[in-house]
């Protein structure tokens, strides 16, 4: 349904909202997602460049989330990846559908509309709050010990 970039992008988004004071590097965050480093770095980019997320290059820096994990809903995060596009019109240019969608186009769109909605519903903090003994996309032990890392750090 959703693609790997996608999937990629809600763990990496997930565990920020765990840690949304600090600066998480993109080799922490591969660690806690399970996702290659170098394609990380490329989902980490579209997300910097849909402004979801601040990046801070060198020493010290990572990425963080750019406003609060209440402000980010999942659709946000799914559509600075990919698109879930509504049949607006019919997708063969068929003349005898003037205007109407036919049953089946007509059910992808619904199911669509009701994915869109589903995802607009739900924000980083919403999911994250839902059940704090599952880390969701992201291990509680993994994320702990990034958690332990940064400290160190400081």
């Amino acid at each position: 349904m959703l693609s790997q970039t996608t999937e990629y992008a809600l763990r990496a988004m997930s565990c920020l909202a765990y840690m949304p004071d600090e600066l998480v590097s993109t080799a922490q965050l591969a660690e806690v997602t399970h996702v290659p480093m170098n394609y990380l770095a490329k989902v980490l980019q579209l997300l910097a460049k849909a402004d979801l997320i601040t990046g801070r290059r060198g020493v010290g820096g990572g990425y963080r989330l750019n406003r609060p994990a209440s402000d980010i809903s999942l659709m946000d995060v799914i559509n600075s990846i990919d698109s879930i596009d509504r049949i607006r019109s019919c997708p063969l240019k068929l003349e005898n559908h003037s205007g109407k969608l036919c049953p089946l186009h007509a059910r992808l769109d619904g199911a669509a509309k009701a994915l869109i909605d589903t995802f607009e519903g739900i924000s980083l903090a919403n999911m994250i709050a839902e059940d704090p003994s599952i880390r969701p996309l992201c291990s509680a032990e993994m994320t702990t010990r990034v958690n332990l890392t940064l400290n160190k750090s400081d």
